[in-house]
Order: structure tokens, then sequence, then C-alpha cells
């Protein structure tokens, strides 16, 4: 696979949304100080970062099957950089609303672009690579994560550390993906009349629901590990930026082995396995007491979120009620919006009883998302 072009060129794209997730991540503790914000008004900012996500859901899932999902994700791509860097420059808090709001569109649109041409590419193959390709995801979202550490220990400007890698990592990434053309044929546009986004029947519901309960504490864990051990464990902004790079690594590691998993238990036991995995790490992050325990909560919760949203767009894009793009636009939906809504939920139950407890949320959800394993049988689609 490694000599597919086009299938490069997807990895490419999957690193570069990762990159700029886990950078921005892994300085979320930087902003809080730079504006001196308080948990809930930091939750209230991040759901415009989710709101920016979930508006774009619909109109990506919509324009993947106009423009073709290669298209719209380098059109994406090449918003997702300024957008980034937008967030650095902002110089005060109404402004940095306004571009999470658009970080958020943008990285809501890439990724249902980029995951409706990694199903094609997958089709083409005949050879399950969608978790590989959110191992590479992950891997991204780690350097960045970090680069977040480098930076803040180095003492590197926030937007010095964001231009440079937006600048660096762009040029790379679209060298990829501009090679990959031509190898998997674009659907025609389809000529339907009907609209653009429709809720899916029960069964992928249900799948969403299961990307939902999961992802709600993979969106905490990028925009609050950081948080969480600064405050609740008391280290240092260097240090803390690590809790999402270890989070992202157990990730990449587990997404790698995520077909071979697959292959030996099927969709319905790994996830039920996933979801009691990540509550038993989160239950050690809220209880652990010290950096180490959060590392290692941190660490298995990634194992416990690795697979989960791989299958997930894997079974909708298999469905047959819709076109790929759309079903993964409804799924991601309700699975990314819980990637995005989660931080501020956490912000504002932390507001009442403190972050260390407020992860008991996140724990929830997990114990429901393994709950909710068996929508994910192949025999739904």
């Amino acid at each position: 696979m490694t000599s597919d072009r086009e299938w490069r060129a997807v990895v490419a794209a999957f690193i570069l949304n990762g990159l700029f997730f886990g950078a921005w991540a892994s300085r979320v503790p930087a902003f809080k100080d730079q504006f001196q914000l308080q948990p809930s008004t930091l939750g209230l900012l991040l759901l415009l970062l989710a709101g920016g996500a979930i508006v774009s859901f619909p109109l990506a899932g919509a324009l993947s099957e106009k423009l073709g999902a290669r298209r719209l994700t380098l059109l994406c791509a090449a918003g997702y950089g300024p957008a980034f860097v937008l967030l650095s420059i902002a110089p005060n808090v109404l402004t940095f609303a306004v571009a999470l709001f658009l970080f958020g569109a943008c990285h809501g649109a890439m990724d249902v672009a980029m995951n409706g041409w990694g199903a094609r590419v997958e089709a083409r193959l005949k050879r399950s690579t969608m978790s590989i390709f959110h191992a590479t995801f992950s891997l991204g979202a780690g350097v960045g994560a970090a680069s977040g550490y480098f930076a803040a220990t180095w003492g590197m400007l926030i937007v010095w550390h964001f231009a440079t890698l937006a600048a660096l990592s762009s040029a790379i990434a679209f060298a990829y993906m501009m090679a990959g053309n031509g190898t998997t044929k674009t659907p025609a546009a389809s000529k339907s009349t009907g609209p653009a986004f429709m809720l899916p029947p029960k069964s992928l519901l249900l799948v969403g629901l299961v990307a939902f309960s999961a992802s709600m504490g993979e969106g905490a864990m990028a925009d609050w590990s950081a948080v969480f051990l600064r405050l609740v464990v008391e280290v240092s902004e260097a240090r803390a930026a690590l809790g999402y790079a270890v989070f992202s690594l157990m990730m990449v590691i587990t997404r790698l082995l995520g077909g071979q998993i697959l292959e030996r238990f099927g969709a319905v036991v790994t996830i039920r396995a996933s979801g009691t995995i990540a509550f038993i790490g989160l239950m050690i992050s809220i209880f652990g007491g010290s950096f180490g325990a959060g590392l290692l909560g941190f660490a298995l919760a990634g194992i416990g979120y690795a697979v989960v949203m791989p299958v997930v767009f894997s079974r909708a894009a298999a469905d047959p009620n819709f076109p790929p793009g759309l079903a993964i636009a409804s799924v991601a939906t309700l699975g990314y919006g819980g990637m995005l809504l989660g931080p501020p939920i956490v912000g504002f139950v932390a507001s009442y009883v403190g972050l260390q407890l407020s992860f008991l949320v996140l724990a929830g959800f997990a114990l429901l998302a393994a709950s909710l394993a068996p929508s994910l049988s192949s025999r739904d689609a």
C-alpha cells in the first residue's frame, strides 16, 4: 500500500489534520493563561469550536458527493492552515472566539472529506485501511502535541510556533496530496434534489451514538488533558503537554494494529473491550493523584478510544441506504459532535464539581460505548 500514491496522499491529509489539532490541544493552557480564562469560560469558547465543526459536517458531506472527496480535502486543507495560525494572533477573547469557530469549521469539514476519500481508497484496495489512516491522524496529533511541549520548554511564542508548523507541514502535505490524483475514480455528481443531509436510519443512529460516546473522551483528552495535569496534578506547562502526546502515541500504536485486532475478534467484541479499557484508564487518571498515574490513565484511554472511529466510519461507508459521503457526514455529526462537544461539557461540569470529578462524565460515556457495541455488527449494514 505504501507504494500507492493516493494511499500516501490520504495519509498526508490525516497527518496534517491531526498535527494542527494536536498542536492546538497542547497550547490550550497557554491560551487559558493568556486570556485569563476560567474553566467555564474556556468551556464556552470550546463550544464555539464544536459549533464550527458541527455546522460544517452536513455541508462537507454534500460537497463531498458533488466535488469529490479528494478535491474537497484539498480545499479544506488550504483553509485549515490559515485558520490555525489565526488562533495565535487573536488580540482579545472576541477575536479568539471567531478564530475558534473558523478553526473548528475547517477541521470538521476536512475530517468528513478525508474520511470519504479514505473510504473510497479502502474500497479500491479491498483491504482494511481506515484504522491505519486514523493511526496517522493520531501520529500527527502526537507530533503536534510534542511540538507544543518543546515550544513551551523553549519559551517560543504561540504565533511563531503555529506559523512555523503551518508553513512547513502544509508544504510537505500538499506535495503528497497533489501527487495522489486520479487513481480512484470519483463518482458522478448526484442529480438528486433531495436534502443535503438527512438523519440516518436507526442502525446508523446507534453507530453514531457509539462514536459520540467514545469521542466525548477523545475530544476531552485533546482540550483538557494538559489542563488537567496542570491544575489537578500541578505540573509545569511543558510536562502537562506530555499528557496528550502519550494519549496520541498509544492511539497510533493501537490503530496500526487495529486491522489485525478486528479480524481476530470482530467489531462487537473489539468495541466492547475498547470502552471498558477507556473507562479503566479514566478512573486511574481521576483518582491516581500523581503525574505517573495521569499518564498511565491517558495511555489506557488512548488504547480504548483508538479503533472506535475507524470502525464507525467503515461501517457508515458500507451502509446501503446512503452514499458514502452523506453516510459519513451523518455519523460524523454525532461522532465528532461528541469529540467537540465533550470539552465544553467538561468545562461546564468542572465549574460545579471541579475538573478532577468532571472526568467521571467521560468514564460514564465510555461504558455507554461498550454497551452499544452490538450496533457495529456488519450484519446491520
